[in-house]
């Protein structure tokens, strides 16, 4: 290793009981059979674990297609090898002769496989209790990455959700005109909702668009009457 294995303890905010642990997670199969192959496998489940648990605390309202959606971009592999560079995991790597000649140390797929061993590792060594405090602490600015883009969802889904949580009818969307050339049409739609007496109209240069611009009109006025 290029660097003793006590430095990673900082980035990992833990201090191992058995270091020969961490040595192990970071040893890649081409040093021999002594591998981090096995941790690799047991640190993949508990992050799983710990990702979907989260993301359930976080997201209250989201489906469970919209949390699997949210789980596979966190746990993937790409994902798994930026969070490894953030804390330079590949300084600390043990490859064989062939893997540090190729790079070994820069791959993603070798980093990926590193990080999810240190989690099994931190698992073994303090309880699943150190394993989700590292991936709640490495995995922060991601997951508030997903809530900011979660509150930035388009009027028609926001409008959707407000109304479904509340057991009340879908809005209802008409096409009351469509007016221009074929390559430069305006449309007029009308949404109309139970919790209001009167249709908004929205307008756009396609139906979609219209139906947002509707969309947020009501939802203005849903919140106007919630604020009243």
């Amino acid at each position: 290793m290029s660097q003793p294995v006590e430095s990673l303890y900082k980035d990992l905010d833990y201090q191992f009981v058995d270091i020969s642990l961490l040595e192990k997670a970071l040893t890649h199969r081409s040093i021999g059979a002594n591998n981090n192959e096995r941790l690799e496998f047991l640190g993949d489940a508990i992050l799983g674990f710990v990702i979907a648990a989260e993301l359930y605390k976080h997201f209250p309202q989201a489906k469970e297609g919209e949390l699997s959606r949210y789980r596979a971009s966190l746990v993937k592999g790409d994902t798994l090898a930026i969070l490894a560079n953030n804390i330079n995991l590949g300084h600390f790597l043990r490859l064989g002769q062939g893997e540090l000649k190729s790079g070994g140390f820069r791959r993603d797929s070798i980093l990926a496989n590193a990080f999810e061993a240190v989690i099994g590792a931190l698992y073994f060594d303090g309880g699943l209790e150190a394993a989700e405090k590292f991936i709640l602490l490495t995995y922060r600015e991601q997951i508030e990455a997903i809530t900011e883009q979660s509150s930035y969802k388009d009027p028609k889904t926001r409008l959707q959700e407000h109304l479904q949580a509340r057991h009340l009818p879908l809005p209802e969307y008409t096409v009351i005109d469509v007016a221009g050339k074929t390559h430069d049409q305006l449309f007029k739609v009308t949404c109309k909702i139970s919790l209001l007496n009167d249709a908004t109209i929205g307008e756009g240069n396609n139906r979609r668009k219209a139906e947002q611009n509707a969309a947020e009109k009501i939802l203005k006025q849903v919140e106007h009457v919630k604020q009243s």
